[in-house]
């Protein structure tokens, strides 16, 4: 039986090993709650109110990086530190920060652009003046960003694997939208952070083995959000929209040589993408190891000590 030192240091590798881009990242969470907190009014510069978002524009940006409430920024800021040391060594950080900056403007872009179409069809302003803030979207990004590259682990006590979280997410957040009246000011951010992230991965990330971009891998489509039952039907309607917005350009692909006799060139099928899951499968089965070795360093110094002192 595990003795409880090892159990506090395990506990205690759980919340350690952060990288220094997160960390930084948390530090910029606490600063905009504290600018809001002793500066209320600066709220409505920061945060998206789609009626001023014209000419504050900057807002569709900060708006991503302002937690309304001290829960919300703890919240946010373990999520960002435990997802992060995950996700950052396998994408690097520049592609990292990237991913974070990119899906928060497209989040915001279509929040600003949804609430103004409310307005319109329902005539209800605070539509347009309500503030909307929050991480919710890029931490909603990262748990695709887990279903792409483990989505096998199971990473939760509940064992589920990480290839679920993104939908259960936004389940759990339909759900409580319905018992909440303050759902407007997170449910679209996490809806289209989910969203913007996939189409990023899916058809825009540069993949450092090749030339080719996205992840063209099955398990990866879009539909695998859904239940088995609902794919035939979402895939049919995701068929549509793909042909629209890439048959031009994958028609390009295989005029630039991408492909030779109708067969992808090496990095072009989705035995890339497999080979970036494995490569995020062994980060984490490295950092797990390493958390274990130094809980177990931690357990056996702690006897010593014991045994010293007795």
């Amino acid at each position: 039986m595990m003795s409880s030192p090892a159990i506090s240091a395990g506990t205690a590798n759980l919340f350690s090993g952060f990288t220094r881009l997160c960390k930084g990242l948390a530090v910029v969470l606490v600063a905009g709650h504290i600018v809001v907190r002793l500066f209320p009014p600066s709220l409505s510069y920061l945060a998206l109110i789609p009626a001023k978002t014209i000419p504050f524009g900057w807002n569709l940006i900060t708006a991503g990086y302002i937690e309304q409430s001290i829960y919300g920024v703890v919240a946010s800021i373990l999520c960002l530190l435990i997802m992060g040391k995950l996700l950052e060594p396998v994408w690097g950080s520049k592609e990292f920060l990237k991913f974070i900056f990119l899906v928060n403007f497209l989040t915001s872009v279509c929040v600003f652009i949804t609430a103004i179409a409310l307005y319109y069809v329902t005539r209800q302003e605070n539509y347009l003046y309500m503030p909307i803030s929050g991480f919710q979207g890029v931490l909603s990004g990262f748990l695709v960003g887990m279903k792409q590259i483990i989505p096998d682990q199971e990473l939760s006590l509940l064992r589920i694997k990480a290839k679920w979280f993104a939908s259960l997410v936004i389940l759990l957040a339909i759900v409580i939208s319905f018992f909440t009246p303050e759902s407007a000011t997170y449910l679209p951010t996490i809806i289209f952070g989910t969203y913007m992230s996939w189409i990023y991965l899916r058809y825009l990330q540069k993949k450092p083995e090749s030339k080719l971009r996205g992840d063209p891998n099955d398990d990866f489509a879009f539909c695998t959000f859904f239940p088995e039952f609902l794919r035939p039907v979402v895939d049919s309607i995701a068929s549509i929209f793909h042909r629209m917005l890439c048959g031009r350009s994958e028609s390009l692909s295989e005029d630039d040589g991408y492909t030779v006799g109708g067969a992808p060139l090496p990095g072009s099928d989705p035995i890339e993408a497999s080979r970036r899951r494995e490569r995020g499968a062994r980060a984490l089965e490295e950092r797990l190891a390493s958390e274990i070795l130094l809980s177990a360093r931690s357990s056996e110094d702690s006897k010593k000590d014991a045994a010293e002192n007795v």
